[in-house]
């Protein structure tokens, strides 16, 4: 009876079905690998196998080698690094059947490892460095990304990126470079030999000692290197002797303990991922599900084999990262690359030229929210000397925001409030606007407001700049919302409908619909309430930003048959007079002096103020608009705006009277942008304000927020 059990696996095994060939880069992981088949062998769960005949190992030379081979159909399954799987997916053809998960999510921290004492972040040119692999996450993508963010390492985009790297660092051991950069394998101690497959020498292969994570950090123990840039993962488990040896290097100039790489770190990116044929993934994707019921985390054979433990082949990270809780499948029909990913670190990539020159890098793609800020683009791009200049077309600063996310525009001016979802959405500063203090006021006839406070404003008719303005929108709920005692500690729960309800109507362009669109009028071509600039977030929807609030607010004014549609606006001081001087004169609405002594501020307290008075009446500080990008193209955009700064030109960048509106591109009353390349958003928009927003969308819903939250690094509950 017991041979005839014995047998009965392989009999079932022996039955018409697939095998799965699986590619291995050192003589541990093809032991591994041959463990594993033995194993599936012997299981006894032989039902669960009868779909597979075998499984085989393929030993390769390089991942460049198991990519080929999987392409040529004579090697199924690798696991590789998302650097790589990016270039398989994108170059190749190849698919991802699944990605590591790790006790964090599905992604790693780039970290920088030196001894204690003797280097930091901002002295690393010059240094021996060691990296994981060439175009690898965290070896090499992440930390370059960093690099030429800080505008520390500096990249002329008609070179090689490895020439600027190899200049950069005195020496390094980058495994896979190539040959043409003999600066960045200098260091690697790998086998040289004439014959391919005995060189060992920088290639991304076991045989090269410092290859991969766990060789970069063997690179810098052996006091070869200085500075090792490696994942996070390869520090976890340090030893007593690594921990009082060895420290990180945080972004920041300061250092921490190897056990603080999720706040001190180069950046965040994928982890390994499998790679398969389009034609074989939903294969692999049995094969790598049965396999982990069996021998996974939680397997029902975990006894017989540790699909995620290396320590029985005297290695580490074989077949997968020692560190993977478990795999998670990803079905290609919902997911493309981008969501796999992360649409941060494929913009990173390209940046990097992972898919070779582009057109875009030598480009700077401005991103417009109107025709007439379009119009007003193209004549800038007219008077540019440097880098040319392109000019992008979105619908909003929100889906500005979400095409330099995308990598479709570099850049964008935007006000605070859209400043925080850009921070939300790992954008970073690169200039600010640079004017006077600006405040909110509220605006209003003299007659029929009494001393009735900001609360007293229920049901009248509302004039606001658009949705999400920091004048407009944001800090004027500070002061009407106000709970029972008067102190303003209980807002309401999702602040834009509370608008609606406060309100009688008005416009707040960029509402989805509802009473405070009822008074917009869209584009003078489209006709009152007509077409798809009615109510839009931007400049052609009429009554749009600070101007367009106190051309709707026809009570301020009036038109010639002295007729009014707004009761009370909510706008910035800055500008007021300019608008209301040009509105004044535009609406036939009587003298200056006329309207002047007609409306009041009103203010917080309860009393009125004249309209000169803002500084003293008002509902607080706006921060200053800035200018966006990825963290990538910032030193771009940032050399950019200098340059033309510098040059001077007859271009008038900061006034928009002649191309039919007001604060196109920029704020009309800006004086010059000044640098704000290394800063950030909270330092620069402030804490209360930042605070504020902040408080206000733990609630509030606002659908780039959405998409900015969207995280490939997360574990998702479904396998």
């Amino acid at each position: 009876m017991k041979p005839a059990l014995l047998l009965l696996p392989f009999l079932l095994l022996s039955s018409a079905g697939k095998k799965v060939r699986w590619c291995t880069l050192s003589d541990a992981e093809q032991r591994k690998c041959s463990e594993l088949s033995r194993a599936l062998l012997s299981s006894s769960a032989p039902s669960a196998l009868s779909a597979f005949t075998r499984m085989s190992c393929i030993r390769v030379h390089n991942t460049r080698d198991c990519i080929d081979k999987i392409r040529a159909n004579k090697a199924d399954v690798v696991s590789l690094d998302a650097g790589d799987v990016y270039s398989a997916v994108k170059v190749y053809g190849l698919t991802i059947a699944a990605k590591e998960v790790y006790p964090e999510g599905s992604c790693i921290f780039s970290v920088a490892v030196t001894r204690k004492g003797t280097l930091d972040i901002k002295g690393l040119k010059g240094s021996r460095s060691c990296h994981s692999g060439a175009r690898w996450t965290s070896g090499w993508n992440l930390p370059l990304g960093f690099l030429l963010a800080q505008n520390d390492l500096l990249w002329d985009r008609g070179q090689p990126l490895s020439r600027a790297v190899s200049e950069y660092f005195n020496a390094s051991c980058v495994p896979g470079v190539g040959l043409s950069s003999p600066e960045l394998c200098a260091l690697c101690q790998g086998q040289r030999s004439y014959l391919r497959d005995r060189n060992y020498f920088c290639e991304t292969n076991g045989g090269e000692p410092f290859f991969d994570s766990e060789g970069a950090f063997r690179c810098l123990r052996s006091g070869i290197g200085e500075v090792a840039f490696l994942d996070h993962l390869a520090v976890l488990n340090a030893t007593e002797s690594d921990l009082d040896e060895y420290e990180l290097l945080c972004p920041d100039g300061s250092t921490a303990p190897l056990t603080a790489s999720a706040t001190c770190h180069l950046g965040r990116g994928p982890g390994r991922a499998l790679l398969t044929r389009k034609d074989f993934r939903k294969v692999a994707g049995r094969f790598i599900t049965l396999a982990q019921q069996l021998f996974g985390a939680e397997g029902k054979e975990k006894a017989r084999f540790e699909l995620f433990s290396s320590a029985p082949f005297r290695g580490k990270d074989l077949l997968f990262r020692d560190a993977t809780r478990r795999l998670r499948l990803v079905r290609d029909e919902e997911e493309d690359i981008t969501q796999v990913l992360g649409l941060d670190y494929i913009s990173l990539l390209q940046g990097l030229g992972h898919e070779g020159p582009s057109l875009s890098e030598s480009l700077v793609r401005w991103c417009c929210i109107s025709d007439a800020e379009l119009h007003k683009c193209e004549e800038w791009a007219l008077n540019v000397q440097s880098d040319p200049l392109v000019c992008i077309q979105a619908d909003s600063m929100s889906g500005c925001i979400e095409k330099i996310k995308r990598n479709e525009a570099d850049a964008v001016r935007l006000d605070a409030t859209h400043s925080y979802f850009a921070d939300i959405c790992r954008l970073v500063p690169v200039a600010v606007e640079d004017y006077g203090p600006t405040f909110a006021v509220v605006l209003a006839r003299k007659k029929g407001f009494g001393a009735l406070g900001l609360q007293g404003l229920r049901g009248r008719r509302s004039c606001h700049g658009y949705e999400f303005s920091p004048a407009g929108w944001a800090l004027p709920s500070r002061h009407i919302f106000l709970d029972a005692s008067g102190n303003g500690t209980s807002a309401p729960c999702n602040l834009s409908t509370a608008y609606q309800a406060f309100f009688w109507k008005g416009c707040m362009p960029g509402q989805d619909g509802g009473p405070l669109c009822r008074v917009c009028l869209g584009a003078e071509a489209e006709g009152a309430g007509k077409g798809p600039s009615h109510c839009a977030a931007n400049h052609g929807e009429r009554y749009y930003g600070n101007r367009g609030a106190l051309r709707q607010a026809r009570c301020l004014l009036g038109d010639s048959d002295g007729r009014h549609y707004g009761d009370v606006a909510f706008v910035e001081h800055h500008d007021l007079l300019q608008n209301i001087e040009y509105e004044s004169h535009h609406s036939g609405g009587g003298a200056l002096d006329s309207v002047l002594s007609s409306f009041v501020l009103l203010c917080p307290n309860g009393t009125q103020a004249t309209i000169m008075d803002g500084a003293q009446c008002n509902l607080g500080h706006v921060p200053p608009g800035i200018i966006v990008s990825r963290p990538i193209a910032s030193t771009k955009i940032h050399r950019f705006l200098q340059k033309f700064q510098d040059l001077g030109t007859s271009f008038q960048l900061f006034q928009s009277q002649n191309y039919g509106g007001s604060d196109l591109l920029f704020k009309d009353n800006t004086k010059r942008l000044l640098s704000a390349i290394n800063g950030n958003f909270r330092a620069i928009i402030g804490e209360p304000f930042f605070k504020m927003v902040e408080s206000i969308f733990t609630c509030t819903k606002a659908g780039i927020l959405d998409f900015c939250k969207r995280d490939s690094c997360t574990d998702p509950s479904r396998p």
